[in-house]
């Protein structure tokens, strides 16, 4: 399998790095957008003698070091011999390249690795970013990756948020579990903006050659590198769909420990009576634990909680198994649990669990008593139009090929 940078440094990616040697070009990209011998975005243009003239970085900074919610002001990464601009500041404005930063370009490379959520924010950064290079003129190309977490439309859970809490965990409304690649949702926002598609036109796309819509990624063929401070390793990835909920909740999601989104608990829970009250979920273990967190909820505290382990892929559904541990704890904690109301990624209006779970009404149900099965009829489906539409996305690239 190659990816697209990988492509981009093969002999029959040569017209790509003759356009991007004739002119100034940028380049929003991070650490982890490695090639296949795990050369950074960064370093495989350099060896192919292509200097960017400014790099822009998502949330976390160019080397992925900072934590989440937190502004990226300037990079202490090595020397890159150009600027570097964070597209993840102290505000709104931050998250959308200035015009003086585009000034002068001709293209801009996108190289992200994406995880296959609504919520992570790269792939709304790679929007906001391609919006504004193209209304300035800049022609975007997307090196595309894979979505670890499967192209399979069976996958889809989620239902797209409501249009009033579209925000930067959902730009636009798309599911939460989308099985989309980063250039696919690209190329389904952008076309439905009026963007012309192409190498000619506004944007156009490096595909990845080889990799298999319906299967899962693949560790023994290619490594999974962490994109983010707490997205370690894809079994990460499989459970963040539903794991990234508990942000909304003052439950910790397991920031500062080694399974950080596989483990869920708190100081005021018995993680053997939420494993009983949990029951059997498909296609996972709910195991009781107890562990401390080194930072963030409940820093230094004991919290008792369970654990959750994938056990098939094929059979799990993340959304559904965090709505029923968030509604057991909410049952089992006498009072103690809530859900946070302070600002959530640059939103300070409606709640979090509003925003994640892309509808009030899962808050009222949650807060009403409303059963886990309830919770996840009102939340998790997904209109079968969207399988279409994920393959209508998938024939963009055809038409987007810079090759």
């Amino acid at each position: 399998m190659f990816i697209g940078l990988d492509v981009l440094s093969r002999p029959w990616g040569s017209p790509v790095r003759r356009r991007l040697s004739q002119g100034r070009f940028g380049v929003l990209t991070h650490a982890a957008a490695v090639d296949g011998r795990g050369q950074r975005c960064l370093d495989v243009l350099r060896e192919l003698d292509l200097r960017p003239s400014i790099v822009f970085s998502p949330e976390h900074g160019l080397d992925g070091l900072v934590e989440a919610e937190v502004a990226v002001g300037r990079d202490d990464s090595p020397a890159t011999g150009v600027p570097v601009v964070s597209l993840y500041g102290a505000d709104r404005a931050s998250l959308t390249p200035r015009a003086e930063d585009l000034a002068g370009l001709e293209v801009l490379v996108i190289d992200l690795v994406d995880v296959g959520s609504r919520y992570y924010t790269y792939v709304w950064t790679a929007l906001l970013a391609a919006r504004a290079a193209i209304a300035a003129g800049v022609h975007v190309l997307v090196l595309d990756r894979p979505n670890p977490i499967s192209g399979d439309p069976s996958r889809l859970e989620g239902a797209p948020q409501s249009e009033e809490l579209r925000s930067f965990v959902g730009l636009e409304c798309v599911p939460i579990r989308h099985c989309l690649t980063l250039a696919e949702l690209l190329l389904d926002q952008l076309a439905r903006e009026g963007v012309a598609l192409g190498p000619a036109a506004g944007v156009s796309v490096i595909p990845t050659e080889g990799w298999e819509r319906l299967r899962l990624h693949d560790p023994r063929a290619r490594p999974f590198v962490a994109p983010s401070p707490n997205m370690p390793t894809l079994e990460t990835a499989l459970v963040y769909p539903g794991a990234c909920l508990l942000e909304a909740t003052n439950l910790s999601e397991g920031r500062g420990t080694t399974r950080p989104f596989q483990l869920v608990g708190a100081p005021f829970l018995d993680g053997e009576e939420l494993a009983k009250a949990i029951g059997a979920v498909p296609g996972a273990w709910i195991v009781p634990t107890r562990f401390r967190p080194a930072w963030d909820k409940h820093a230094g505290q004991i919290c008792s909680g369970v654990a959750v382990y994938v056990e098939s892929e094929r059979s799990f559904r993340p959304v559904a198994t965090y709505l029923r541990i968030i509604r057991e704890a909410r049952g089992l904690a006498a009072g103690k649990f809530e859900l946070l109301r302070r600002p959530y990624e640059f939103e300070t209006e409606s709640p979090a669990f509003d925003l994640l779970t892309g509808t009030a009404q899962a808050r009222a149900k949650l807060e009403a008593d409303a059963s886990a099965d309830e919770l996840a009829e009102l939340v998790c489906p997904v209109d079968p139009s969207w399988r279409d539409r994920i393959f209508e996305a998938e024939a963009r690239l055809q038409s987007a090929l810079a090759l």
